[in-house]
């Protein structure tokens, strides 16, 4: 699979990327990569070539490093390779969100973009709900295309960004998204099977994947303030992990800005009521990634 995923970029220009982007980690934070479309355009074509060769449920192994939204923060996204060791050193999974809201959703796309097609089998990238031309036209990603370079190559990074997986299933017991559960999803098949490439609707086992939150004192579904998907209780996340034989679900979406919390999980205990932990992943790296 890696030499098909590499097929659509020359290997000594991926490289060369590759290498431009990581060297300025010794630079003040900020400092802009210099990207030509040529290079970018490649990108988006072999990523998007990579991510249909995959499935849409993601089948991983540990040990893998789980990581939270990274929302254009790349100075922070440089850390954490320092903090977990760049690729191939270490294998990765994010949970999406590359892009908006921070000031360098270019280099981090590009970069994450890049590694994936390096490292197809040891790195990987699921779709948040950031990756929709619908949300990122309006939170800064269009506006960072449009000012650096042109609309065309927006549209590139719509393409690929509609050919990324949705979710993944750890050793067969971690289930990984970037939202959460849908009252949709009764069976795993149902995510394997979800069309690729295809635009974020705005109802649907795909939307709330993407899109639904956690309410630990709701019981069941409930309407969600984000004005899309649901909530869902504790008795359903403990319902979904026992049906399933799950142990674990892992999802990112919300920051607990006090702590720079990232990831959430759920689990069983022994007794069989419901863990709520929460997991720091960049609380040591200062992270200002939004939500």
């Amino acid at each position: 699979m890696a030499g098909q995923g590499v097929a659509v970029m020359d290997p000594a220009v991926l490289d060369d990327l590759i290498k431009r982007l990581t060297e300025v980690r010794s630079a003040r934070p900020g400092r802009r990569v210099q990207l030509s479309e040529a290079e970018i355009k490649q990108l988006c074509l072999a990523s998007r070539e990579v991510f249909l060769q995959q499935p849409n449920l993601l089948e991983l192994e540990a040990p893998i490093k789980i990581c939270g939204d990274i929302h254009g923060q790349y100075s922070d996204l440089l850390r954490l390779f320092e903090y977990g060791g760049f690729p191939p050193e270490a294998n990765y999974l994010f949970l999406g969100d590359y892009v908006d809201r921070g000031k360098q959703s270019l280099e981090t796309i590009c970069l994450l973009l890049a590694y994936k097609i390096k490292y197809p089998e040891n790195f990987f990238l699921l779709r948040g709900n950031h990756e929709c031309a619908s949300i990122n036209r309006i939170y800064g990603f269009y506006d960072e295309c449009k000012r650096r370079f042109n609309v065309r190559l927006w549209k590139s990074f719509t393409d690929a960004f509609n050919c990324l997986p949705v979710a993944a299933l750890i050793d067969d017991k971690i289930l990984c998204m970037h939202g959460g559960l849908s009252p949709d999803l009764t069976h795993l098949d149902q995510i394997r099977i979800l069309p690729r490439p295809t635009a974020l609707p705005d109802t649907g086992l795909l939307c709330d994947l993407l899109w639904s939150d956690p309410a630990r004192d709701v019981k069941g579904w409930g309407m969600n303030d984000r004005g899309v998907s649901y909530t869902f209780g504790p008795d359903k996340v403990s319902e979904f992990l026992n049906k399933h034989d799950l142990d674990l679900v892992c999802r990112a979406h919300q920051v607990r800005f006090t702590f720079s919390w990232l990831l959430l999980f759920f689990l069983r205990e022994h007794s069989g009521h419901l863990l709520w932990k929460l997991i720091r992943l960049v609380f040591c790296l200062g992270c200002r990634g939004w939500i």
